[in-house]
């Protein structure tokens, strides 16, 4: 039986979190071999140094390709992306696989995209179709999007917006979130547990904050970091739980207001680099309130039943539950919205909260697409008659 080569691959922590059992699957599938592809914030100690928690989950990394410049600057990130399509390109060679899987809408990921697209591997991209006005991650996602031939969509209103790009409904599928398989399959820690593990006493209220930069609007990392703070401050009952934000540009201007904030209020603030899937859905579910502007916010918290608190426009246009208290990056507009998710999660008005993005089977979903689909780079464009329109 000649088995599917199927390539992975993932650039940052976040993005491995959610791709985490569909890695699984796919090694315990009988028909597939998994070549898990390693980049970007992954290898740098910076950062976290997150490879390590790839390898102490039992994963074989087929390739480790190194791209990222110690810059915070958007030349210094169009250079790393350069670096990046070299290394991509030979990596691929190296492996030869047979299909390229693609999370979302990672300058990473365009990266690999592109250097699957020219070698005629075809690619299967996830999380598609979705908007994030306020960052460059839009446009690279559709960008991807183009690039790609096979779809799997978290909601049919991004799998319309896929094929409204021009991509063949067949080649579509609405799979749902891929991070909410967790909630079915991830068996997560105690709350005393987390405690243990990250020595700090979460016994009591507590906020979960990720705030990353914005890339094309004009909300300086700085500035809206420093209002977040004036926000928690005002909130001294909650405990602070706040990982570090990626390495777009600006990122590593907010990691020293981090690390300040931090050392000013040891007993009620501690900072993660990386938590790691597990202990970061373990604080998903006994936080009080998640606070940034991360996806996650929007995808996967609202199925623990938490408010999120999410700031500014970097996700604008996401689909979002009503657990979602959206607000500008003032200091009291942040305060207000802060305000307001406290009391819907006191007054239990978040006890049953409809997820628009699934119920956690999307990567049953997702093995079925490798298995039974025709794999291929030619693909027409397909126009919308005005019937579908």
């Amino acid at each position: 039986m000649k088995r599917i080569k199927v390539a992975v691959f993932t650039g940052t922590r976040a993005e491995y979190g959610l791709l985490y059992w569909l890695l699984k699957d796919i090694s315990s599938a009988e028909d597939m071999q998994l070549q898990l592809l390693v980049s970007g914030t992954h290898l740098s100690p910076e950062f976290g140094y997150t490879v390590q928690q790839i390898e102490a989950d039992g994963f074989d990394i087929a390739e480790k390709v190194e791209m990222l410049l110690s810059s915070d600057s958007a030349v210094g990130t169009v250079k790393s992306l350069g670096l990046g399509i070299i290394g991509y390109a030979d990596a691929l060679e190296r492996q030869q696989p047979d299909l390229v899987v693609v999370l979302g809408d990672r300058f990473e990921a365009l990266g690999v995209a592109q250097a699957a697209m020219l070698m005629g591997i075809p690619i299967l991209h996830l999380h598609g179709g979705e908007i994030t006005e306020g960052a460059y991650d839009d446009a690279i996602r559709h960008a991807i999007t183009k690039l790609s031939f096979l779809h799997a969509v978290s909601t049919e209103k991004y799998r319309q917006r896929v094929i409204q790009l021009g991509e063949a409904p067949e080649r579509v599928k609405n799979v749902g979130a891929i991070g909410l398989d967790h909630l079915q399959r991830s068996i997560l820690m105690s709350r005393d547990e987390l405690s243990e593990s990250l020595n700090f006493d979460l016994n009591s209220d507590f906020a979960l904050v990720t705030y990353h930069p914005v890339t094309l609007a004009d909300e300086p990392a700085e500035e809206t970091f420093k209002n977040i703070i004036e926000a928690l401050d005002t909130n001294q009952q909650l405990k602070v739980i706040i990982t570090y934000p990626n390495a777009d540009t600006g990122g590593r201007k907010i990691i020293p207001l981090i690390e300040q904030y931090a050392a000013n209020h040891p007993k009620r603030v501690i900072v993660v680099p990386s938590l790691g899937q597990r202990r970061y859905l373990t604080a998903v579910k006994y936080a009080t309130v998640v606070i940034g502007n991360s996806s996650s916010g929007i995808i996967e918290v609202p199925s623990f039943n938490v408010p999120t608190v999410n700031i500014g426009v970097r996700q604008q246009g996401r689909l979002a539950a009503k657990s979602v208290v959206h607000c500008e990056p003032t200091a009291e507009a942040i305060k207000s919205a802060l305000t307001t998710a406290l009391q819907r999660k006191k007054s239990g008005a978040l006890k049953s909260v409809d997820n628009p993005y699934g119920k956690g089977d999307a990567c049953e979903k997702i093995i079925s697409m490798i298995r039974y689909s025709n794999l291929s780079v030619m693909k027409k464009f397909h126009d919308i008659s005005r019937r579908e329109g």
